[in-house]
């Protein structure tokens, strides 16, 4: 069993910087700095070391913040896609039972693919017998200290996670835990998509600033700047005018400006934001969304994503083929486990196959 582990990071500053000049000349002369490459505290990947279980009270915290894997869910779009096509697949070829319905395995299914983990609540009878399978929300349950009693705790309240309080405590026995393995620590899964955080977080961030730097003037316009003397005061007030009615519908149109006799800097047109900004906007979306895409093994054609390039992705046909067999078959044979809980057949699946148009008779 897992042990809590308690560390303190280094308290070293995540840059440096050194002055190279005397700042007693720099008034004088030129002043230079020299900045060096940022020092992580936890040096790379090395703090997936640190994720193992610490005990809170009566039960086991996560290793990883599932509230934190929740709220990344939503951050880029081709991580929320992967994660729903896998669970589309699984809940169109998932068959029903009188114990599981169809709703329930597929919000077990997302979290599974989202946290790592997936609950099960059996309600029985009054002779003690299964009469339905309820799915558990897994970014509200912890595992006891025991490893059979269960515990729901409301993130809504942080001083009763921290005083180890629990909302309600399940009957031991009564809760099915499916979990992805993990490497440091055997109480809770771990999503295997872990990898891929950091280009989850860029691809993001890459849209955020896109979004902020067309709202802070980027599409503001221009100045149009005049100091041409042959101009009449009456020309400039017809321009005046016309750069105020540019305005409401019918905006972004064209100005025709005739100056006889100018001079050729008389007028300049200066542009106050600039839309095509080397940000590498482009490069950075598609770059994060290959790693995003590589950590869920889901083919680009099911995603629909448009291909840049002349060959394009390939048949979609047989990429689904390989992603059923690779991918959708070994998901489906975890979540047979199920059935060894409960002493019987509840999950069943049909085979994963694409509908194969009927062809048209052929007129004579």
């Amino acid at each position: 069993m897992s042990k809590c582990r308690r560390f303190s990071a280094p308290s070293t500053p995540a840059t440096s910087a050194a002055l190279v000049a005397d700042p007693a000349k720099s008034s004088a002369g030129m002043e230079a700095f020299t900045f060096g490459d940022p020092e992580p505290v936890l040096d790379r990947s090395g703090v997936w070391d640190f994720l193992e279980c610490t005990l809170t009270g009566d039960w086991w915290n996560p290793p990883v913040s599932l509230d934190g894997l929740a709220t990344m869910f939503k951050a880029a779009p081709h991580h929320a896609s992967a994660i729903h096509v896998k669970v589309q697949i699984l809940t169109s070829t998932f068959q029903p039972h009188p114990l599981l319905s169809r709703l329930a395995f597929s919000s077990m299914a997302l979290d599974f693919l989202v946290l790592g983990n997936a609950y099960l609540h059996r309600i029985d009878n009054l002779w003690g017998k299964a009469v339905r399978l309820d799915a558990l929300k897994g970014r509200y349950l912890r595992r006891g200290k025991d490893l059979v009693t269960y515990y729901q705790v409301l993130t809504t309240q942080p001083y009763m996670i921290s005083a180890g309080i629990a909302d309600y405590t399940f009957d031991p026995g009564k809760v099915f835990h499916l979990l992805q393995p993990d490497l440091n620590q055997e109480l809770y899964g771990v999503p295997g998509y872990l990898a891929a955080l950091n280009s989850v977080l860029l691809n993001e961030a890459a849209t955020l600033f896109r979004r902020k730097y067309y709202k802070n003037g980027a599409h503001a316009g221009f100045i149009l700047y005049l100091n041409d003397p042959a101009q009449k005061e009456e020309d400039i007030t017809a321009i005046r005018e016309a750069l105020k009615n540019a305005k409401g519908p019918g905006n972004f149109r064209n100005l025709f400006f005739y100056s006889p006799g100018g001079k050729k800097d008389g007028i300049q047109l200066i542009p106050v934001g600039e839309v095509a900004a080397k940000d590498e906007f482009t490069g950075i979306k598609n770059i994060s969304r290959d790693d995003i895409l590589a950590a869920h093994r889901v083919p680009p054609q099911l995603m629909g994503i448009i291909p840049h390039n002349t060959g394009g992705f390939g048949d979609a046909a047989q990429a689904a083929a390989v992603f059923a067999a690779n991918e959708i078959t070994p998901l489906q044979a975890q979540f047979l486990a199920v059935n060894d809980w409960i002493g019987e057949e509840v999950v069943r699946f049909s085979p994963y196959a694409l509908a194969v148009p009927e062809a048209s008779p052929i007129r004579k």
